[in-house]
């Protein structure tokens, strides 16, 4: 018979044991446990020119919003506030490419902090998560809630800041699957028809081309758990649109600052429409190549 063990709360703030590094070393792990989709870590402790530093730096993996997060351990106050605020805003300038949201991570946020919030009315992309940790029997866990959603901004930007992210083959199968990394490969082999030399480069947030070990990157993929969006980097054009319209491919927003189409391509898609990828590869590589 199954027994109940009952959580208990506690409180980190004084724990003597479970400190705020403790806490950064869990979201670092896993950065999913937030609740705010499917971040990775991009950074941690990052120096703030005449400000501290920011606690954690994430970043989501499809859409490169990255999100400036500031752990708190105990109720919020009016230093942690600014300092969110602070850190999102010199991120934010330093690199506007992004798309930015400040984080504030407590174990209790208060009505105050929601009414201070409240008078930036919506003009600041802010997210409140209150973090509750429990004993359950001989072990703690962290529950986190989000107590404060950002109002819903702008575009999403993308990101071709791969070679600061590596990773490798075995990381992509995790986070995807192996047949999806399978049909990327039968992609690839299109690239190397015409570029035997081109390698693979694994990064957290896309898989490029290595070429004379330099990034080289006129297409990309992004292997999923049931296909692979392939992203030849050709300026839009009604005759492209018409070859994919005809061919019946999911196509997904084209990216206007990284000029990319983003199409989505299924084991079944590969097998009926092989020439239209080769051709778009080959279209990119001669749009880089000149």
């Amino acid at each position: 018979m199954s027994t109940f063990t009952p959580p208990k709360r506690i409180s980190l703030k004084n724990h003597p044991v479970y400190s705020e590094n403790w806490v950064q070393d869990i979201i670092a792990a896993d950065p999913v446990i937030l609740g705010l989709g499917d971040l990775v870590l991009r950074d941690r402790e990052r120096i703030q020119a005449r400000a501290g530093r920011l606690d954690l730096l994430l970043q989501d993996r499809d859409s490169y919003k990255r999100y400036e997060v500031e752990l708190q351990l105990g109720p919020t106050d009016e230093a942690h506030i600014i300092r969110t605020i602070e850190y999102w805003d010199i991120e934010r300038k330093r690199y506007p490419q992004y798309e930015h949201c400040a984080v504030l991570v407590a174990e209790d946020i208060t009505s105050r902090f929601l009414n201070v919030v409240s008078l930036f009315n919506g003009s600041l992309p802010i997210i409140a998560v209150q973090m509750q940790a429990f004993e359950v029997g001989d072990h703690i866990t962290l529950v986190f809630t989000k107590v404060l959603d950002e109002m819903q901004r702008g575009l999403v930007d993308e990101d071709e800041d791969a070679i600061s992210a590596p990773t490798d083959r075995s990381y992509w199968e995790e986070k995807a699957a192996k047949k999806t990394i399978a049909l990327m490969d039968r992609m690839f082999e299109l690239v190397r028809e015409g570029d035997p030399n081109c390698e693979l480069k694994y990064n957290k947030f896309y898989i490029g081309l290595l070429k004379d070990g330099r990034a080289n990157n006129y297409v990309a993929f992004r292997p999923k758990k049931s296909f692979v969006v392939f992203e030849p980097k050709l300026p839009r054009s009604d005759e492209v649109d018409a070859m994919l319209d005809t061919a019946g491919v999911e196509t997904l927003e084209y990216s206007a600052r990284w000029a990319n189409y983003r199409i989505r391509v299924t084991d079944k898609d590969f097998k009926e429409h092989e020439d239209l990828f080769r051709h778009l590869i080959n279209e990119a590589r001669n749009q880089r190549e000149g």
